[in-house]
C-alpha cells in the first residue's frame, strides 16, 4: 500500500473521469486539499454512496460527501 496522509475512501468503487484507476474503493493523497477536491468531485458506482476523506494517523474524518437521499416531490408548488 502506497505512503499518503489522506485517504479518499467509500464503501462502493469510486468514479470519475479525473482517477487514474477508476473502481478502486480507497486512494491515499499527502495533501489534504487535493484529496478534498477530488473526494468531492467524484461519484461512486453505484451512485449515491458516501464519501470519506480520512487523515490517516489520526482516523479522523475530515471531509464526507454524504449519500445521495431521494426526495419526494413536493406538494408546495
Amino acid at each position: 500500500m502506497a505512503s499518503g496522509n489522506y485517504r479518499i475512501e467509500s464503501n462502493q468503487p469510486l468514479a470519475g473521469r479525473l482517477w487514474p484507476l477508476p473502481g478502486a474503493q480507497d486512494y491515499l493523497f499527502n495533501d489534504r486539499s487535493l484529496a478534498v477536491a477530488m473526494a468531492a468531485k467524484s461519484l461512486t458506482s453505484p451512485s449515491g454512496q458516501e464519501i470519506r476523506v480520512v487523515h490517516v494517523p489520526s482516523g479522523e474524518i475530515v471531509f464526507r460527501k454524504a449519500a445521495a437521499v431521494r426526495g419526494q416531490a413536493s406538494d408546495d408548488l
